[in-house]
């Protein structure tokens, strides 16, 4: 990262050095124009060198405020330089040295459940006798079986063919066995996904860590026990499942042969109902899908909960939540589905109101600039209505050391995560710019550290910053006693 911010420093500096050549041409014709003023009118000429030069120590002060906000500016910028260069070698090195997030958008298909029957089919093929000696098998039938099977498959039970003489007929005789599946419903399903965003260290992408619990009940609907199929099907994009678990009545199965989920087989007594409990963990980002159905199918009882420490948007034509619990600004949500005796093909799909962090860091360095400069003007503004004292070399200081704590808050975003990074970064250079002005000037110091915070708030930045600016002009323009009467007029 050091080297990427000393080549960005490079770049910026060429680039000011850029702006000598027409700032030269600039001052030259200044000169030359005062020096057409001074032959022209000699008088006012001395009178104007002997103004600047009695203002000459006023003016100078006041530029070093300039340059340390010039200076300032700098900082910043070659920190949002280096960071978004250290963030862009990160997502395209071919080797990483922490550990990426482990899954994607994740879709849960809902379990099915299907009875277990039996059948026999019988099949019968007379093969004249005329055909037979054309055959010319010399009693050898068993060599016509390979060309009349073809009933293999995982649902065949069990398979019985040959032949036998019926006079001089030959008769080929087949008994398939299979084993067929009855859709039956579940009954009850009570559904929780638990989802809590992270954004790690060094901006390596915001994931986050989801518990999902399920318990389903469905009921043998016969009149006799009866063999029954549960299919729990495994999320899709999620990655690495840790704690998985399937209970059954009470009873732990350990999972195995997963290829098509984690089945369950048993006998079911007539009307017996049977529980079972799904539980596991794993990360995944972006979004969060239940798939109700490929197909139209009855819904009998859905309880399906959803919370989340992110603000949630939903797919174009999914199952809209029937209730939701949401606190502002993007605090924790609770999304709920209650669905009773319905019947549909739609599905439950959460995405989440996100922008990549690369993204959040750029946007705070772009604003960063403008914020040392309102850091000037606010000080400057709050010393005229509070009638303070603003020596311009410790406003100098100030705007030095606020760019310092921005500087800083970039960096530690290679150690720690965002959210965390950049506050203390501006809160260090707040207080930074406190110790140098005092107390009185706590107000346009926190202002100006809290512009740049708001990008944090994904989605909410504008409102933040309106918020601010409506802040910022009440602690202007109202004094103490302002507030007060503000105060007994709305009593």
């Amino acid at each position: 990262m050091v080297q990427t911010a000393l080549h960005a420093l490079y770049d910026a500096l060429f680039q000011l050095a850029a702006l000598a050549v027409p700032l030269a041409v600039t001052l030259g014709a200044l000169l030359l124009a005062l020096l057409l003023v001074g032959l022209l009118d000699r008088e006012r000429f001395r009178a104007g060198l002997n103004w600047a030069g009695a203002r000459l120590p006023f003016l100078t002060r006041w530029g070093l405020v300039a340059l340390a906000v010039g200076a300032g500016a700098l900082a910043t910028y070659v920190t949002r330089r280096a960071v978004d260069a250290r963030m862009g070698a990160q997502l395209n090195a071919r080797y990483a040295n922490a550990a990426d997030p482990a899954g994607g958008e994740t879709v849960q298909t809902a379990p099915h459940v299907s009875l277990l029957t039996t059948r026999t089919y019988t099949r019968t093929l007379v093969l004249p006798a005329d055909v037979y000696a054309r055959l010319n098998l010399n009693g050898g039938w068993e060599t016509l079986l390979p060309y009349l099977s073809g009933a293999g498959g995982q649902s065949v039970q069990d398979l019985r063919e040959g032949f036998t003489r019926r006079g001089r007929n030959l008769v080929y005789t087949r008994d398939l066995t299979l084993q067929t599946e009855e859709p039956l419903g579940l009954d009850t399903t009570r559904a929780h996904a638990d989802l809590r965003f992270v954004n790690p260290a060094g901006g390596r992408g915001t994931y986050y860590n989801a518990t999902f619990t399920a318990d389903y009940t469905f009921t043998n609907p016969r009149e006799k026990a009866s063999p029954v199929r549960f299919v729990f099907p495994l999320p899709y994009g999620s990655g690495t499942l840790s704690g998985f678990r399937l209970t059954v009545n009470g009873r732990a199965y350990r999972a195995s042969d997963l290829q098509g989920g984690s089945v369950w087989e048993g006998v079911v007594g007539a009307g017996q109902t049977v529980r079972v409990n799904v539980t596991y963990q794993h990360q995944g980002s972006r979004g969060w899908s239940y798939r109700l159905a490929d197909r139209r199918e009855p819904l009998r009882n859905l309880d399906l909960t959803v919370t989340a420490n992110r603000p949630a948007k939903f797919e174009r034509y999914s199952l809209y939540p029937t209730s939701t619990e949401r606190a502002a600004f993007g605090g924790p949500q609770t999304l709920h589905w209650q669905l009773q005796d319905v019947i549909t093909a739609q599905n439950v799909a959460v995405v989440f109101a996100q922008g990549s962090v690369r993204e959040m860091l750029a946007k705070i360095g772009l604003v960063q600039p403008p914020a040392l400069v309102l850091a000037a003007l606010l000080a400057v503004l709050w010393a005229g209505r509070r009638r303070l004292p603003l020596p311009p070399l410790r406003l100098a200081g100030a705007v030095l050391g606020l760019s310092v704590g921005f500087a800083l808050g970039g960096v530690l975003t290679a150690y720690l995560p965002p959210v965390v990074a950049v506050p203390l970064g501006a809160l260090l250079g707040a207080a930074f710019g406190v110790i140098v002005l005092g107390r009185a000037y706590l107000f346009p110091l926190a202002v100006t550290a809290l512009v740049p915070l708001t990008f944090l708030a994904v989605g909410h930045a504008g409102l933040l910053l309106t918020l601010l600016a409506a802040v910022t002009l009440g602690g202007l323009f109202l004094t103490r006693e302002g507030f007060v009467a503000v105060g007994r007029r709305a009593t």
